[in-house]
């Protein structure tokens, strides 16, 4: 029973996807897009300040460890 509903809703989406004519292209710019916000974007603003600000993970953990810490000390 269950498994019909569920396949039965499969069918129409694969049938609306399927006949799909500009929203096939819309759905190309959209996932374009995210690529570019997502992985293109990352790599220009945010370089990975710990592995290039330190050499051992010691370092990085006693970093982070002091930026969480830090803020609510000082308040």
């Amino acid at each position: 029973m269950i498994s019909s509903y569920f396949l039965k809703i499969y069918r129409f989406y694969l049938d609306g996807f399927s006949r799909m004519t500009i929203g096939k292209t819309l759905w190309r710019i959209i996932f374009i897009k995210v690529f570019v916000l997502l992985v293109v974007l990352k790599w220009f603003f945010f370089p990975d300040f710990l592995q290039t600000n330190f050499s051992t993970d010691q370092q990085r953990a006693d970093h982070v460890i002091h930026q969480l810490t830090g803020s609510v000390q000082n308040n």
